[in-house]
């Protein structure tokens, strides 16, 4: 009988180093370890942050529940948040370390960086859901910019991809399209620029300002609501209140984790009758996911589809799928298929406009610009306007399943 306990004591401590293992090595391309406790997810590719990652809890383990968070006490909640995640950094007698970013509407979480046995650690805590590594996410662009810089001054002209999904409404009195970007030239003449509600979720001691300093943010907001104001160009919702979500620096990129935050935030403050546009990309990620679908409970979110030429189901956000929730892939103006752009349906919705497209930039400049970021737009400022429709199919779609094309 002896014999047979010390047996199975020594098979139970086998059983458990082989899991421990596992937990350290990880699992490649964003798959989940399948155990009994929380999940890891790790990444095979270049953009990943080393040290870096998204603690996701349960959230029945929490004393703030998403349902009580609103945008009157969301700033509250993320420091119950805080106090909550330095508890268990406490409890586990790890160093202390600054909590990077709260979730607390749309996942239960904060980014913080840790070592591999902390990861190890915290994955044995019952409060803990999964762990996601963090890694870099970037603007979605088909090439490089043209035309750009310049003043409002020459006479407004209406851009292609406006007229092709029956833009150029007045949008004044429509809700606010939150652009989850590089941030918006926050005093350029042709955008109605909400800068009250305008945030920056920049980490690492870089800019605070919601003020765009790449241009990409601000050709995206000038598809969805250029002003009708006789310069430039105009929107598909034009005038509409546009919100400066800053997610990327001035090279366009940013991490995964301040990602999260943006979208964190517009599912505490966007309302009814409000659209979101996020023309940005990366890995596959689980966390991302999760916000954005359930941001989409606040308002309708756009994705653009990536333009990798790829599967759209390979990346995040454009992968998320669920109501209110609209993936958009390019096409030309000859209605033709972009040849950058990524496919697939399920994820993608719909196709618009990409190719060559003449937008507001920064610096109170234009630009024409291509990629499924600017054909996303297109489909923001129908949502902000009115009920979406179709008109015909884009020509060329390499999955064989063409995509409608995106009218109001």
């Amino acid at each position: 009988m002896k014999k047979n306990v010390l047996m199975l004591a020594a098979l139970l401590i086998v059983m458990a180093a082989v899991i421990v293992g596992c937990v350290k090595d990880g699992v490649d391309v964003g798959t989940a370890l399948d155990l009994e406790e929380a999940q890891l997810i790790t990444f095979g590719n270049s953009d990943v942050i080393d040290g870096a990652y998204i603690v996701v809890f349960k959230d029945e383990a929490l004393p703030t529940k998403r349902a009580d968070v609103n945008r009157v006490n969301y700033v509250a909640k993320q420091e119950e948040m805080n106090d909550f995640a330095k508890k268990i950094i406490s409890e586990k007698r790890f160093s202390e370390r600054p909590i990077k970013y709260s979730y607390v509407k749309t996942i239960s979480g904060v980014a913080m960086d840790l070592t591999e046995n902390e990861v190890e650690v915290l994955l044995r805590d019952d409060r803990v859901d999964f762990i996601e590594q963090d890694q870099m996410f970037h603007v979605t662009m088909g090439g490089p910019p043209g035309g750009g810089g310049g003043g409002g001054s020459a006479a407004q002209t209406t851009p292609w991809g406006i007229t092709r999904v029956g833009g150029a409404m007045d949008g004044t009195n429509a809700g606010r399209a939150w652009i989850i970007d590089s941030g918006i030239d926050l005093d350029h003449e042709d955008l109605n620029v909400d800068v009250a509600n305008s945030r920056s979720f920049l980490s690492g001691g870089q800019s605070s300002n919601p003020d765009d300093q790449n241009g990409h943010g601000t050709h995206v907001a000038g598809t969805v609501a250029a002003i009708d104001n006789e310069i430039g160009v105009i929107g598909v919702a034009a005038g509409a209140p546009v919100v400066s979500v800053r997610v990327l620096d001035r090279r366009g990129s940013g991490s995964n984790s301040g990602v999260i935050a943006g979208v964190d935030y517009v599912g505490a403050n966007a309302s009814s009758g409000d659209a979101a546009n996020m023309s940005l990309g990366g890995g596959a990620s689980t966390a991302l996911d999760n916000a954005v679908k359930a941001a989409a409970g606040a308002c309708p979110m756009v994705l653009a589809a990536g333009n990798e030429s790829q599967h759209a189901g390979n990346v995040s956000p454009a992968r998320a799928n669920g109501n209110n929730i609209y993936t958009v892939s390019s096409m030309t103006s000859s209605d033709s298929w972009s040849s950058f752009s990524n496919y697939g349906n399920p994820p993608v919705d719909y196709c618009a406009p990409g190719s060559s497209i003449n937008s507001t930039y920064k610096s109170g400049g234009y630009a024409t610009l291509s990629g499924t970021s600017m054909a996303a737009p297109h489909v923001c400022g129908i949502l902000l306007i009115g009920g979406i429709s179709t008109d015909g199919r884009v020509n060329g779609d390499p999955d064989g399943n063409a995509d409608p094309i995106a009218h109001h």
